[in-house]
């Protein structure tokens, strides 16, 4: 069940919106067996890699592209650094819109590329950054026709929403303290809205990256946050807090969810990071959002863990190598 069906009542939507779902939503919450007792905190991770596309977008896609049908629109139009490409493609591919896809140059994982490609998206590469596509995003869907579905759209943020509705279901209460990596902020925002519509309000630890132009960490390599005035607002009320991580933080974050066999793309241990530099209450529930799934960026492997070692078939070889 899609988060349309599951959430009907809770959603924008209506009698003409169509119940489009590719299966998103219901994540698995899985309990930490080593970080959390390191930390101090029963921690656990919202593993929203587990979605069709492999990561959080899928939610507000879904969402996004149901009302673009409703409306009449004839494709879709976003500018990504990856996972907004190919949960936009596949999507519009299920409801049978054109789909047109802008990224950075040479920004993108290839393996996002390869997703969006697959399902027959128009995928262009700009000489320009993300920024620079999401202007001309904008000035296209404004033309008609194409209806743009990054998180600028209302229906993005109200589908992701719905990822902080399943945490207070599934823990049977709000966490005292929400990690994820900020990069545009919507999936904040998102999360932000979702919590307070369940009437509480976790303390929100939002990870960014040192540097955001060149963060070996791609899902958030933004450097103008579309929703930096909601986080802005967030942080001034005390809801949440933006914390500056390193990718030396963001790779060694990222090898400790991996020992505990959860293989996320970097960013997505971007908030893991953002919590080992604040101070936490001894004891308190944490939820840290994995928001991509690691094959949406194998590169990355290459560069953070020992490449495979070539042995003998017999097994002293094998011993000899395992015992070094």
């Amino acid at each position: 069940m899609g988060v349309i069906a599951r959430y009907r009542d809770r959603l924008p939507v209506g009698p003409k919106t169509p119940e489009l779902s590719l299966g998103e939503g219901s994540t698995p919450l899985i309990r930490s067996t080593r970080v959390g007792d390191a930390l101090g905190v029963e921690l656990w991770f919202k593993f929203e890699g587990m979605n069709p596309t492999g990561s959080f977008k899928d939610r507000g896609m879904a969402v996004a592209v149901a009302k673009a049908v409703e409306d009449g629109a004839t494709g879709i139009v976003c500018a990504s650094t990856g996972n907004t490409a190919a949960s936009a493609s596949a999507y519009a591919a299920h409801a049978g819109l054109t789909a047109v896809v802008l990224c950075p140059a040479g920004g993108v994982a290839a393996a996002k590329v390869a997703q969006s490609r697959a399902v027959g998206a128009r995928f262009l590469e700009v000489r320009g950054s993300f920024d620079d596509a999401l202007r001309s995003c904008q000035e296209l869907a404004g033309r008609g026709d194409f209806a743009l579905v990054n998180s600028v759209n209302p229906f993005r943020i109200e589908g992701q929403k719905t990822a902080a509705f399943e945490i207070d279901e599934e823990l049977g209460r709000a966490p005292d303290v929400l990690a994820l990596p900020y990069g545009g902020g919507g999936n904040t925002t998102a999360y932000a809205k979702g919590f307070a519509e369940d009437g509480v309000r976790p303390r929100m630890v939002c990870a960014q990256a040192a540097k955001r132009a060149t963060t070996l960490a791609s899902a958030i390599r933004i450097v103008e946050p579309a929703h930096a005035q909601e986080v802005g607002a967030l942080v001034g009320e005390g809801t949440a807090e933006v914390v500056t991580v390193s990718d030396e933080d963001i790779t060694r974050m990222w090898l400790e969810v991996a020992g505990e066999g959860l293989f996320c793309e970097p960013a997505s241990a971007a908030g893991l990071a953002a919590l080992a530099q604040v101070d936490l209450v001894p004891g308190t529930t944490v939820v840290c959002v994995l928001t991509g799934h690691g094959l949406k960026d194998t590169a990355a492997v290459d560069v953070l863990t020992a490449a495979a070692t070539i042995v003998d078939p017999t097994v002293e070889a094998i011993l000899a190598e395992v015992s070094r």
